[in-house]
Protein backbone atom coordinates (compact mmCIF):
# COMPACT_ATOMS: atom_id res chain seq x y z
CA UNK A 1 0.00 0.00 0.00
CA UNK A 2 2.78 2.68 1.09
CA UNK A 3 5.50 1.15 -1.26
CA UNK A 4 5.89 3.30 -4.78
CA UNK A 5 6.49 0.89 -7.99
CA UNK A 6 8.57 3.27 -9.96
CA UNK A 7 11.19 5.96 -8.71
CA UNK A 8 9.29 9.19 -7.53
CA UNK A 9 10.90 11.38 -10.75
CA UNK A 10 9.34 8.94 -12.93
CA UNK A 11 5.84 9.67 -11.64
CA UNK A 12 6.41 13.32 -11.90
CA UNK A 13 7.55 12.95 -15.34
CA UNK A 14 4.31 10.85 -16.02
CA UNK A 15 2.20 13.57 -14.61
CA UNK A 16 3.48 16.52 -16.58
CA UNK A 17 3.64 14.61 -19.97
CA UNK A 18 -0.15 13.65 -19.55
CA UNK A 19 -0.84 17.20 -18.19
CA UNK A 20 0.76 18.91 -21.11
CA UNK A 21 -0.66 16.97 -23.47
CA UNK A 22 -3.85 16.99 -22.61
CA UNK A 23 -3.67 20.77 -22.27
CA UNK A 24 -2.91 21.18 -25.42
CA UNK A 25 -5.44 18.55 -26.93
CA UNK A 26 -8.50 20.75 -25.28
CA UNK A 27 -6.79 24.12 -25.98
CA UNK A 28 -6.79 23.12 -29.64
CA UNK A 29 -10.92 21.39 -29.33
CA UNK A 30 -11.96 24.71 -29.16
CA UNK A 31 -13.27 27.44 -26.76
CA UNK A 32 -16.63 25.84 -26.85
CA UNK A 33 -15.42 22.32 -25.62
CA UNK A 34 -15.00 23.59 -21.94
CA UNK A 35 -17.29 26.48 -22.25
CA UNK A 36 -20.52 24.07 -22.09
CA UNK A 37 -20.78 21.01 -20.15
CA UNK A 38 -23.38 18.16 -21.65
CA UNK A 39 -23.56 14.89 -20.36
CA UNK A 40 -21.61 14.27 -23.81
CA UNK A 41 -18.58 17.05 -22.07
CA UNK A 42 -19.18 14.84 -18.59
CA UNK A 43 -18.86 10.93 -20.02
CA UNK A 44 -15.69 12.41 -21.76
CA UNK A 45 -13.79 14.16 -18.89
CA UNK A 46 -14.52 10.67 -16.66
CA UNK A 47 -13.63 8.58 -20.19
CA UNK A 48 -9.99 10.78 -19.83
CA UNK A 49 -9.45 10.53 -16.72
CA UNK A 50 -9.30 6.97 -17.18
CA UNK A 51 -7.84 6.80 -20.50
CA UNK A 52 -4.86 8.10 -18.60
CA UNK A 53 -5.09 6.77 -15.70
CA UNK A 54 -2.88 3.64 -16.82
CA UNK A 55 -0.35 6.15 -18.80
CA UNK A 56 -0.30 8.06 -15.07
CA UNK A 57 0.34 5.34 -12.83
CA UNK A 58 1.53 2.69 -15.03
CA UNK A 59 1.66 -0.58 -12.98
CA UNK A 60 1.71 1.43 -9.73
CA UNK A 61 -1.51 1.20 -7.35
CA UNK A 62 0.06 2.34 -4.16
CA UNK A 63 -1.84 5.04 -2.22
CA UNK A 64 1.20 7.32 -1.96
CA UNK A 65 1.51 6.55 -5.71
CA UNK A 66 -1.72 8.17 -6.53
CA UNK A 67 -1.44 11.23 -3.64
CA UNK A 68 2.15 12.24 -5.30
CA UNK A 69 0.33 12.10 -8.63
CA UNK A 70 -2.46 14.40 -7.22
CA UNK A 71 -0.16 16.51 -5.69
CA UNK A 72 2.19 17.00 -9.13
CA UNK A 73 -1.29 17.64 -10.84
CA UNK A 74 -2.63 19.81 -8.35
CA UNK A 75 0.71 21.53 -8.61
CA UNK A 76 1.00 21.95 -11.95
CA UNK A 77 -2.67 23.55 -12.39
CA UNK A 78 -1.88 25.95 -10.17
CA UNK A 79 1.36 26.64 -11.74
CA UNK A 80 -0.30 27.14 -14.87
CA UNK A 81 -2.98 29.43 -13.44
CA UNK A 82 -0.14 31.33 -11.81
CA UNK A 83 1.93 31.98 -15.40
CA UNK A 84 -1.00 32.51 -17.14
CA UNK A 85 -2.05 35.63 -14.56
CA UNK A 86 1.22 36.75 -14.88
CA UNK A 87 2.67 36.85 -18.38
CA UNK A 88 -0.09 38.07 -21.18
CA UNK A 89 2.32 35.55 -23.66
CA UNK A 90 1.38 32.83 -22.03
CA UNK A 91 -2.35 33.55 -21.21
CA UNK A 92 -2.70 33.64 -24.86
CA UNK A 93 -1.40 30.69 -25.21
CA UNK A 94 -3.11 28.65 -22.80
CA UNK A 95 -6.27 30.24 -22.81
CA UNK A 96 -6.74 32.32 -26.48
CA UNK A 97 -8.08 35.44 -27.50
CA UNK A 98 -11.78 36.17 -26.81
CA UNK A 99 -13.30 36.32 -30.76
CA UNK A 100 -15.98 38.58 -32.25
CA UNK A 101 -18.81 37.02 -33.16
CA UNK A 102 -21.16 39.61 -34.13
CA UNK A 103 -20.92 43.32 -34.82
CA UNK A 104 -23.18 45.74 -35.56
CA UNK A 105 -26.00 43.62 -35.88
CA UNK A 106 -24.16 41.98 -38.33
CA UNK A 107 -23.45 37.82 -37.46
CA UNK A 108 -20.51 35.94 -38.88
CA UNK A 109 -21.31 33.04 -39.78
CA UNK A 110 -18.43 31.80 -41.13
CA UNK A 111 -16.76 32.46 -37.16
CA UNK A 112 -19.43 30.37 -35.94
CA UNK A 113 -18.08 27.34 -37.89
CA UNK A 114 -14.36 28.26 -36.83
CA UNK A 115 -14.99 28.47 -33.31
CA UNK A 116 -17.53 25.31 -33.16
CA UNK A 117 -21.07 27.79 -32.05
CA UNK A 118 -24.40 27.05 -32.94
CA UNK A 119 -26.71 29.25 -33.93
CA UNK A 120 -28.91 27.55 -31.45
CA UNK A 121 -26.17 28.59 -28.71
CA UNK A 122 -26.20 32.19 -29.97
CA UNK A 123 -29.68 32.62 -30.20
CA UNK A 124 -29.45 31.54 -26.41
CA UNK A 125 -26.95 33.72 -25.45
CA UNK A 126 -28.64 36.54 -27.27
CA UNK A 127 -31.96 35.81 -25.10
CA UNK A 128 -29.91 35.48 -21.98
CA UNK A 129 -28.58 39.20 -22.51
CA UNK A 130 -32.32 40.20 -23.15
CA UNK A 131 -31.86 40.81 -26.93
CA UNK A 132 -34.24 39.70 -29.03
CA UNK A 133 -33.05 40.76 -32.50
CA UNK A 134 -29.28 41.33 -34.16
CA UNK A 135 -30.44 44.58 -34.58
CA UNK A 136 -30.09 45.25 -30.74
CA UNK A 137 -26.36 43.95 -31.14
CA UNK A 138 -23.48 45.89 -30.92
CA UNK A 139 -20.79 43.18 -30.33
CA UNK A 140 -20.85 39.73 -29.16
CA UNK A 141 -17.61 38.17 -28.02
CA UNK A 142 -16.85 34.38 -27.42
CA UNK A 143 -15.12 34.40 -24.35
CA UNK A 144 -12.21 32.35 -23.79
CA UNK A 145 -14.03 30.28 -20.83
CA UNK A 146 -16.63 29.18 -23.94
CA UNK A 147 -19.19 31.63 -22.68
CA UNK A 148 -20.50 34.24 -25.03
CA UNK A 149 -21.09 37.81 -23.87
CA UNK A 150 -23.71 39.93 -25.86
CA UNK A 151 -22.93 44.44 -25.83
CA UNK A 152 -26.22 45.55 -26.51
CA UNK A 153 -26.43 48.86 -28.94
CA UNK A 154 -26.77 52.22 -26.75
CA UNK A 155 -30.70 53.07 -27.41
CA UNK A 156 -32.06 56.21 -28.34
Amino acid sequence: MFELSMPVWEYVLRAVVVYVVLLGMIRISGKRTMGQFTPFDVLLIVLLGNAVQNALLGKDTSLVGGLLLAAVLITLNWSTGFLAARSRKAEKLIEGAPVILACDGELYADVLRRELVSKNDFDEALRQAGELTMEDVRYAILETDGRISVVPRKKD
